[in-house]
C-alpha cells in the first residue's frame, strides 16, 4: 500500500478559527493591560523630570519658608505619616471584628442585610460630605478640636468599608472544611477564627490596609476641615495637635501660591507617590510572605 498515511491526530478548520479567536482574544486583553498602565508610566515619568531637580535632603528634611516658595516638606511629611498611622490604629481593628461578625457570627437576616448595603452605600459617600461628618462628630460634638486625632478618625470612618468588605471577602474564602475540622475536634466557635480562619485570612486583609493606605495619604477635603493647617512650620507632638499634611500642601502651593517655583508642586507631588507607593510595597512584600506560608 503506497501514500503516506493522514495523522491521527489532525487539527480541523474549527481548531484553526478556536486558535485565531485565542490569539485576538489576548491581543485585546493586552492593549487593554497596555492602556491601564500607559497612564500611570506618563505620570511617574512627567513627576520625575518636572519635579527631580528639587529633590534633595535638604527638601526633605526642612520646613517651607518665604510663604512656601522654598524651602522643605518636612512638617506635611511627617504630618502625613501621623495621619496615616493613626487612621490605620483607628480602622482596621473595627473593620477586622465587624467583618467577622458579619461574615462568622450575624445570621442571614433583613437586619445584616441592611447592614451590608449601609457599608456599600458608605463606600460611596462624597468625601467632602465625611468632612463635614467629621466636623460635627469629631471636632465639635467630641471636642477634639481640628486636630489629628480628629482628622484621622474621620479619614478612618471613610475607608472602614474598604477594610470591611475586603476583610469578610477573604473570611468567606476559606473553605468551610477548616471549620468543620475544628469543630469536630472540639474547638469552639472563637477558637477556630482565631487560631484558623484569620490566619489563612490575612493575605486579604493586608488588601484592604494597603487600599486604605492608598487613599488615606491622598485625601484633601476630609482632612483640610478637621486637623490640617494651610501653614505650620513645625512637627506635631500629638494627636492633638494640628498639622500639615502633603495632599493640603500639595494643593495650596499649586492654587493658593503665585509665586512658587514651578518644579516645586512636581516635586511634592513626586515625594507623596514615592511614600504612598513605599507603604504599599512593604504592605505587599508582607502579604506575600504571608500567603507563601498557606497550607492550601
Amino acid at each position: 500500500m503506497t501514500g503516506t498515511a493522514a495523522p491521527l491526530f489532525a487539527g480541523t478548520s474549527l481548531n484553526a478559527r478556536d486558535r485565531k479567536v485565542e490569539w485576538l482574544v489576548r491581543a485585546l486583553l493586552g492593549l487593554m493591560t497596555a492602556l491601564l498602565i500607559l497612564p500611570v508610566v506618563i505620570i511617574m515619568a512627567l513627576l520625575v523630570v518636572e519635579g527631580g531637580p528639587v529633590i534633595s535632603w535638604e527638601f526633605l528634611t526642612t520646613p517651607p519658608v518665604d510663604g512656601m516658595t522654598a524651602g522643605g516638606i518636612l512638617p506635611a511629611l511627617v504630618g502625613t505619616v501621623w495621619l496615616v498611622v493613626v487612621a490605620l490604629i483607628a480602622s482596621v481593628p473595627v473593620g477586622v471584628a465587624a467583618a467577622v461578625y458579619l461574615s462568622e457570627y450575624a445570621p442571614d437576616n433583613w437586619l445584616t442585610r441592611a447592614i451590608n448595603l449601609a457599608i456599600i452605600n458608605l463606600a460611596g459617600v462624597p468625601s467632602i460630605v465625611h468632612a463635614l461628618f467629621g466636623v460635627g462628630a469629631f471636632v465639635l460634638f467630641f471636642r477634639f478640636g481640628t486636630s489629628i486625632l480628629a482628622a484621622s478618625l474621620t479619614l478612618a470612618v471613610m475607608t472602614l468599608p474598604v477594610v470591611i468588605v475586603s476583610t469578610r471577602e477573604s473570611l468567606q474564602a476559606v473553605p468551610r472544611a477548616f471549620r468543620e475540622a475544628c469543630w469536630n475536634m472540639g474547638a469552639t466557635r472563637w477558637q477556630t477564627i482565631r487560631r484558623i480562619v484569620l490566619p489563612n485570612a490575612l493575605s486579604g486583609i493586608l488588601t484592604g490596609i494597603i487600599l486604605e493606605v492608598s487613599r488615606t495619604s491622598g485625601e484633601t477635603a476630609p482632612i483640610m476641615f478637621t486637623g490640617a493647617a494651610f501653614f505650620l512650620p513645625f512637627l506635631p507632638q500629638g494627636v492633638l495637635d494640628q498639622t500639615m499634611a502633603m495632599s493640603l500642601h500639595l494643593f495650596v502651593i499649586t492654587t493658593q501660591v503665585p509665586d512658587a517655583p514651578e518644579a516645586l508642586p512636581f516635586g511634592v507631588a513626586l515625594v507623596l507617590i514615592s511614600m504612598v507607593l513605599a507603604m504599599n510595597a512593604l504592605s505587599i512584600a508582607f502579604r506575600m510572605y504571608v500567603r507563601g506560608r498557606k497550607k492550601w
